[in-house]
C-alpha cells in the first residue's frame, strides 16, 4: 500500500507546490492510517486542515483501497 500512496501523493504534489508547499509521507500503518507532514507554505497555512482532509485524504481514499484516514504530524 505504501507504493500506491506514494504514487497518489506524487499526483497531488504539483498543486501544493504551486502554492509554495509540499507533502511528505511519514508512515502508512497496517490499519490504513496515512501519516503525512505538510511543509513549506502548507505547514502553517490556516487552510492546511482543509487541504489535508478534503484534498489529500479524499483523493487517497478514492484511489488507494484500505486507506482509512490521513493524519498530519
Amino acid at each position: 500500500m505504501i507504493e500506491e500512496v506514494k504514487k497518489v501523493l506524487d499526483m497531488i504534489r504539483p498543486s501544493l507546490q504551486a502554492d509554495g508547499g509540499d507533502v511528505e509521507l511519514v508512515d502508512v500503518s497496517d490499519d490504513g492510517k496515512v501519516r503525512v507532514k505538510l511543509v513549506g507554505a502548507c505547514g502553517h497555512c490556516p487552510m492546511s486542515t482543509m487541504t489535508l482532509k478534503m484534498g489529500i485524504e479524499k483523493t487517497l481514499k478514492e484511489k488507494v483501497p484500505g486507506v482509512t484516514e490521513v493524519i498530519s504530524v
